[in-house]
């Protein structure tokens, strides 16, 4: 085995071994130097927002750049740091497992989160296709030699899914289970923000769940709700660019 291949293959080994640790806390990095900021906090692994990667970008969420400029920005972001990277690679920009895998490889990444968005038909994918494209995935990182570590986004609980919410919990639970058994690392139930609700998936769904803070849910909280894994998306880019706007506005006084 290659001596690159190696490197990468201990660092998506770090990065699953962290999974089952102490929880693991993203701030999500946007850019190399956010990044830099991120690793030199002393956190172990640097997680990108492709919202935020977007916005830089000059481009809308959801997979309105062009892959090949998101996947240039996050490189840079593994390139300055020696963690272990995970990229949100959204909805995975259309392209075929085995294609996806490389390009992550290829940039230094050990990870991604793929969400069940289908972002130009509206709405979610279909959860039996989207477990089998999940399992494809994990089938192509196991031919690279490579055990990236897949966060599977489930978007039933945000309000463009669809999903009634009356049924949003148990629909959660139902993809959950069908892509933790599709090679899943860890599912990442968006956009919930009860309580009683992450308590149900940390209990219904096998393996790490990554979580959000936000109203009543704190990082103490999560954590002893059971929580493996917390990111923050787009939240720093935001506070960082309002500070800016705040900064550059009171030139003007």
């Amino acid at each position: 085995m290659a001596a690159e291949v190696m490197d990468l293959k201990a660092r998506a080994d770090r990065l699953r071994e962290l999974h089952g640790e102490e929880m693991l806390v993203l701030p999500n990095a946007w850019d190399a130097a956010s990044a830099t900021i991120v690793a030199e906090a002393g956190f172990p692994v640097v997680a990108t927002a492709s919202a935020a990667i977007s916005a830089m970008l000059g481009y809308p969420d959801n997979e309105g750049a062009p892959w090949s400029e998101m996947f240039a920005a996050a490189g840079r972001v593994a390139r300055v740091v020696s963690v272990p990277v995970t990229v949100d690679a959204e909805a995975g920009y259309g392209m075929e497992p085995r294609e996806l895998v490389d390009r992550l490889l290829e940039i230094g990444a050990v990870g991604c989160n793929l969400e069940d968005t289908d972002h130009r038909a509206g709405g979610l994918v279909e959860a039996g296709a989207h477990a089998q494209w999940l399992a494809r995935v994990r089938s192509a990182a196991a031919d690279a030699e490579v055990p990236i570590v897949i966060n599977a986004r489930v978007d039933t609980f945000l309000p463009k899914s669809g999903i009634p919410e009356s049924d949003r919990l148990a629909e959660a639970v139902r993809r959950g289970r069908l892509y933790r058994d599709a090679g899943a690392d860890c599912i990442y139930p968006i956009g919930v923000r009860h309580q009683d609700d992450i308590a149900t998936l940390v209990a219904e769904l096998p393996g790490p769940i990554n979580g959000n803070t936000g109203d009543d849910l704190n990082l103490a909280k999560l954590r002893e709700l059971g929580v493996a894994r917390v990111s923050y998306g787009p939240r720093f880019y935001r506070t960082a660019m309002a500070d800016l706007k705040t900064a550059v506005q009171e030139l003007l006084s």
